[in-house]
């Protein structure tokens, strides 16, 4: 281990010399970016070399004026750049009346001086889809810039330890791998499933836990203190009363996601390292199945996971209990409610997808599917219908439109890798006949027009409603294709080295 150790202080200092000197001033931002990615390739493969690699001073490179100025353009071009924390300051502010220069050397010097400390985030409820409250955490600009340069330094040290069965918050990884996965275990046996949903993850995970995983590999104690500060910072309530955060990486910070990736991790490895030393080959599977035994997977996408299992319904209840044991001492636990064993046949909720086996049309083979889930088409529907009430009669027509076009094209190429043909059609007429109708309302206290006359004005063949040259985007154009499973073949965005 001392020696592994040294090894890392050494590549540490070597990282010192490749990025930009103190006096040479601030980087331009290709210069800064192209040294960060070099670092960070380098980062990565030490540890990947050996899972015992602790490095011991990474705090240079958080201070670095390299990755400051990358984690102040991720702060810059993030869609919260417009949202001020406790100090009211947003990113256009402060570069407005101090600037970005002046900006980045003042956080640089209170780091080097150990002099900077977080402070609390601003609280933001925003309502969750069943009526309950999410608890947002905004953090200053400042509290980000360094927790960007954070995750700059730490992400790929932890990704070289992170399991493939995790999607959520990685680089290069996104749901659909997740929902790919889970149809591929699913339609090669895996017929029961037990769909866990977490308590209040992110507000529940326990920092003890949570700096034991840190510390396997970072030794530098003031990178260590800097996120400890983190954790403890606070949070100013919209009701303007301070409470202490004892627990939780609240929602909205930067560092937020890969800390709870780190704490989930464990979850992770409990499942992957039981299934490599007792059902990793043919034969182990073959030999449980044969003396009653079950097999089964982890699939996790941040803290929605499901775990599929080859046997019977008594093993998919007796790893509830198992899952129930990993999560304590994270601090975590799963509800009781929404925590289910279900069959494949009756099919299951994953990421808005909807898995489930049925027989096919016009034969008696069966096979799964991936469906969208009812709730996601609910929910688009809904938000369809709000848009175009009478309470936004104040808007211009194209202007509605281009919300709806906008809308519509994210939802429709989210969902373009599952069975949703005859629901984009559908969404796409539901989508014409609310806009229409809210056109013609809007009408009336001029000019009435009858659908004839206003068909004819705006309705144009195989096109659709165009409004001053604005068309209504149909879903049912977006081309329908099955998303391959990429297994253990997903790319890190650190896999060679850049020259020099």
């Amino acid at each position: 281990m001392g020696r592994l150790t040294r090894r890392c202080q050494q590549g540490e200092s070597m990282a010192q010399d490749a990025l930009v000197k103190t006096g040479a001033g601030w980087p331009s931002l290709v210069e800064a970016r192209l040294k960060v990615a070099r670092m960070q390739t380098k980062l990565h493969r030490w540890a990947k070399a050996d899972d015992g690699c602790r490095f011991d001073d990474l705090f240079n490179l958080v201070c670095d004026p390299g990755f400051l100025t990358v984690a102040w353009n991720r702060v810059a071009r993030n869609k919260g750049a417009r949202s001020a924390g406790v100090d009211g300051q947003t990113v256009a502010s402060v570069a407005h009346a101090v600037g970005v220069e002046a900006f980045l050397a003042e956080v640089r010097s209170e780091l080097k001086a150990g002099t900077f400390a977080p402070s609390p985030v601003r609280e933001k409820m925003i309502p969750k889809a069943n009526g309950k409250l999410r608890r947002l955490g905004i953090p200053t600009v400042k509290d980000r810039l360094v927790q960007a340069a954070l995750k700059l330094v730490l992400e790929p040290i932890f990704e070289a330890g992170f399991q493939p069965c995790s999607y959520g918050f990685r680089p290069k990884r996104r749901p659909h791998d997740a929902v790919a996965e889970a149809h591929f275990l699913a339609s090669r046996s895996y017929e029961w499933v037990l769909d866990c949903d977490v308590e209040a993850c992110f507000d529940n995970i326990s920092h003890p836990f949570l700096m034991s995983r840190v510390r396997r590999r970072v030794g530098d104690k003031r990178v260590l203190s800097l996120i400890k500060a983190f954790l403890k910072s606070g949070i100013l309530t919209e009701l303007g009363m301070e409470e202490d955060t004892y627990t939780g990486t609240p929602q909205g910070g930067i560092l937020s996601p890969l800390l709870a990736n780190i704490a989930l991790s464990a979850l992770d490895d409990h499942f992957v390292e039981e299934y490599r030393r007792t059902m990793a080959t043919t034969y182990q599977r073959v030999a449980r199945r044969r003396y009653g035994l079950g097999v089964w997977r982890l699939v996790r996408f941040a803290d929605d996971f499901v775990v599929l299992v080859s046997g019977t319904r008594a093993h998919a209840e007796a790893l509830r209990r198992e899952v129930a044991q990993v999560l304590a001492p994270i601090g975590l636990r799963l509800s009781e409610a929404k925590t289910r064993v279900c069959h494949i046949d009756e099919g299951f909720d994953f990421l808005s997808f909807r898995l489930q086996r049925k027989r096919k049309r016009g034969s008696h083979k069966r096979y799964v599917y991936t469906f969208i889930s009812p709730k996601a088409i609910k929910t688009i529907r809904w938000k369809v219908k709000a848009l175009t009430r009478r309470s936004s009669f104040c808007r211009k027509p194209e202007e509605l439109i281009e919300i709806i076009n906008q809308m519509l094209r994210g939802w429709a190429n989210y969902f373009r890798h599952a069975v949703a043909k005859r629901v984009f059609a559908g969404l796409g007429w539901y989508a014409r006949i609310r806009a229409s109708r809210w056109m013609r309302e809007r009408m009336k206290g001029r000019r009435r027009m009858t659908w004839k006359a206003f068909r004819r004005r705006y309705n144009v063949p195989q096109q659709g409603l165009i409004v001053n040259g604005t068309q209504l985007f149909n879903p049912g154009t977006v081309p329908v294709n099955r998303y391959r499973y990429r297994g253990e073949r997903i790319p890190t965005p650190w896999g060679t080295i850049i020259p020099a």
